[in-house]
């Protein structure tokens, strides 16, 4: 009878345990967050101008970004991206996985991959293929920081 008794007590300990992750904070996204890398792209697009096309060589730029995150309901955040070379404010949708860290998401031709590092810091990686409406290929990783308020 002990045993069966400490047997269910450990049991409820780990079912706890499991509720308590599940149930942990999602992180709050919204706000704005700002970063600057490099990209590799090969074409060109709105933030990646020029007259490259499909034979080209590829070519490292420089990219600073804005992605401002307007709402978030749960594990899904929206919002709107900019960089310095086209104010376009494109949408993007993003989804946060069950371990509160990793994000993946979408904007109208590429797909994000985030990993947030603290409450305030992330690593970014985006690409998009070349069935992009630019025809353009383009995949980047660099740091964002949330601006503080």
């Amino acid at each position: 009878m002990k045993v069966l008794v400490l047997a269910a007590a450990i049991l409820g300990v780990a079912v706890s345990a499991v509720s308590a992750q599940q149930d942990a904070a999602v992180p709050d996204l919204k706000g704005t967050w700002t970063g600057k890398g490099k990209a590799i792209v090969l074409g060109a697009n709105a933030h990646h101008p020029g007259k490259q096309g499909k034979a080209a060589q590829p070519r490292v730029r420089d990219v600073s970004a804005t992605h401002i995150v307007e709402g978030q309901d749960g594990r899904v955040a929206w919002g709107r991206s900019s960089t310095t070379v086209a104010d376009q404010k494109e949408q993007f949708v993003w989804a946060l996985t069950n371990d509160n860290r990793s994000i993946i998401g979408a904007d109208l031709d590429g797909y994000f991959h985030i990993t947030l590092i603290t409450p305030d810091r992330m690593e970014k990686c985006y690409v998009h293929n070349g069935t992009s409406p630019s025809r353009s290929m383009v995949a980047t990783c660099y740091l964002m920081d949330r601006v503080k308020k």
